[in-house]
């Protein structure tokens, strides 16, 4: 399967860069533990982060940031087998959980559920 690992990104960071690497990086760390089930992890943020980049948003929440960063997410969920939702409390992390519902797939909040997969 792939999976899209959905956590907090801003939440909880005040947009400070050094906790909002800290979101990323659980997020990264269980990314890594999916791979390990067997399946294909995979992060929206790892697709929007060097569009946004490239498209030169200036800051999180600037309309370059909010023009591509939860769109892109969605996007991707559509091409997703399933979505883990980690950590604590977020917006976007629940949209995403909510978008993969409406799409019919299969939604894990602990990679316990994940079954194992050999390669």
């Amino acid at each position: 399967m792939m999976i899209l690992v959905a956590g907090p990104y801003r939440s909880g960071t005040n947009d400070d860069p050094i906790l909002i690497q800290r979101n990323v990086d659980a997020m990264e760390d269980m990314a890594l533990v999916v791979f390990r089930l067997g399946h294909l992890p995979v992060l929206g943020e790892w697709f929007a982060l060097p569009l946004l980049k490239h498209a030169r948003s200036k800051k999180i929440g600037d309309a370059v940031f909010d023009e591509i960063f939860h769109p892109i997410a969605r996007e991707l969920i559509a091409k997703c087998d399933a979505v883990l939702r980690i950590g604590g409390p977020s917006v976007g992390a629940d949209d995403m959980v909510a978008t993969g519902e409406r799409l019919g797939k299969r939604i894990f909040r602990d990679p316990a559920e994940i079954p194992k997969r050999q390669r």
